[in-house]
């Protein structure tokens, strides 16, 4: 299956440290590209259309970035978002290299019905997501599990039931539970719901990705 192509413009950022939140004001939302032996640049988008991209794609899909004359191809990385209204604020975008193999963290989206929770049980989701490495062309967007197959209480499906293709090798323990079957509690406990804080989508973190996030605070503190 051919994957869609995804592309986005940006324009040079000019404006640095506290002063982005002029930017923000006028619906645009201030980023950083960086890369291995490449030098960070500072952009910006139009926020609008980098929220519907983003939507689409995550942190997983490779995309097309165009500033002026220029193409890079890039992920997502790190989305910073306003504690208030839940919009990006600040978005990284890594450079790959498409000869070069990366890693990444892949979403997990469940599909079907599990006949053993039409019967009354409960079905928990234990992990969301798991970590690939491949070329940035052959990166899976999502994985989709097929519950289906649950059919009595204490079933699971692993990593281990997986399959991607040569391709694409999965770095995440084989034994790593994904989805579980269990009998239903006596007692619903309501957790407490906390306000979205302004913090990275993603704690896994390369050293590039600190360096560059370092320098973006320290533009940010001039």
């Amino acid at each position: 299956m051919t994957k869609e192509k995804h592309e986005i413009k940006a324009e040079i950022r000019t404006v640095l440290g506290r002063r982005v939140k002029h930017l923000r004001k006028a619906g645009l939302v201030p980023a950083t590209i960086y890369g291995h032996k490449f030098e960070s640049l500072s952009i910006q988008f139009n926020g609008l259309e980098l929220q519907k991209i983003y939507d689409k794609v995550g942190e997983s899909g490779l995309i097309e970035l165009l500033v002026g004359s220029d193409k890079y191809n890039i992920l997502f990385r790190n989305p910073q978002y306003s504690p208030v209204e839940s919009e990006i604020v600040h978005i990284d975008c890594y450079k790959v290299n498409l000869k070069e193999k990366i890693s990444a963290f892949i979403p997990i989206e469940l599909i079907g019905e599990a006949p053993a929770v039409k019967d009354g049980n409960t079905l928990v989701s234990i992990t969301d997501e798991i970590e690939v490495e491949a070329l940035p062309t052959e990166l899976p967007e999502k994985i989709e599990i097929d519950i289906s197959i649950l059919t009595e209480v204490d079933q699971m499906i692993t990593v281990e039931d997986i399959k991607l293709g040569d391709k694409v090798t999965i770095l995440t323990p084989i034994d790593q539970a994904i989805v579980k079957v269990e009998e239903p509690r006596a007692e619903e406990v309501i957790e407490e719901v906390t306000e979205p804080v302004e913090v990275p989508a993603m704690n896994q973190k390369t050293e590039e990705e600190k360096a560059a996030a370092e320098a973006e605070k320290a533009k940010e503190e001039e």
